[in-house]
């Protein structure tokens, strides 16, 4: 029998639900019912899957965002906010 390993560059960054700019991710407590009874739950960050053009390197670039980071992008523009991350080491 053969097994055939397949490695996919920056899996745990793409699959995992965090936000490529802010960097926000799911936070944990509890549900807490009218009997006080509690369970744990998440909190999952607002996350939209959006593409942007880059007209400097003619081509399209796709980011997972937060809706505050949507804002961010708009307000800074996507030039400076890909520049920010590459300056970070974020391959894109």
């Amino acid at each position: 029998m053969k097994f055939v390993v397949v490695m996919i560059e920056n899996l745990e960054e793409r699959m995992s639900r965090r936000c490529d700019v802010t960097g926000v991710k799911p936070s944990f407590g509890n549900a807490v019912s009218h009997s006080h009874r509690r369970t744990r739950r998440r909190w999952n960050p607002n996350l939209q899957n959006h593409r942007y053009w880059l007209p400097s390197e003619r081509r399209f670039v796709r980011l997972t965002l937060t809706a505050k980071a949507l804002k961010t992008v708009d307000r800074k523009g996507i030039e400076a906010v890909v520049a920010e991350l590459r300056g970070r080491g974020v391959r894109l």
